[in-house]
């Protein structure tokens, strides 16, 4: 089998999928932190194409950036000075070449992750 990475954004406090959210990929190796890609989520609040896809998968640490506060001022969410979630950055590992699927289910008070399928 070999592996690849996914996401899905699902915007709670609308009951909606997040479309329109910038997406960063970043690998991880020590201290340093390499831009992978960049990418913005659909109508459906996933992305057009994998965010790694078989061709470019390898075994390690990542990280995903979700621009969750410029998303909540373009669906017209009240605007705070600073917005409680502005970047959401997760950080995960990959250790076996399978199917990575890293959610994020956000409102403007909070968000929550799993490795899905």
């Amino acid at each position: 089998m070999t592996g690849y990475l996914t996401t899905h954004v699902l915007d709670t406090a609308r009951g909606c999928p997040a479309e329109g959210l910038k997406i960063e990929l970043f690998r991880i190796e020590g201290e340093s932190r390499t831009h992978l890609k960049t990418l913005v989520t659909n109508d459906d609040g996933r992305t057009d194409e994998q965010i790694l896809p078989a061709a470019e998968f390898a075994l390690g640490t990542y990280e995903l950036v979700f621009h969750a506060g410029a998303y909540l001022d373009a669906c017209g969410t009240p605007p705070e000075a600073p917005r409680f979630l502005d970047v959401v950055p997760i950080r995960f590992g990959m250790s076996e070449p399978a199917h990575y699927h890293v959610p994020l289910l956000l409102s403007p008070f909070g968000y929550s992750t799993y490795r899905g399928s």
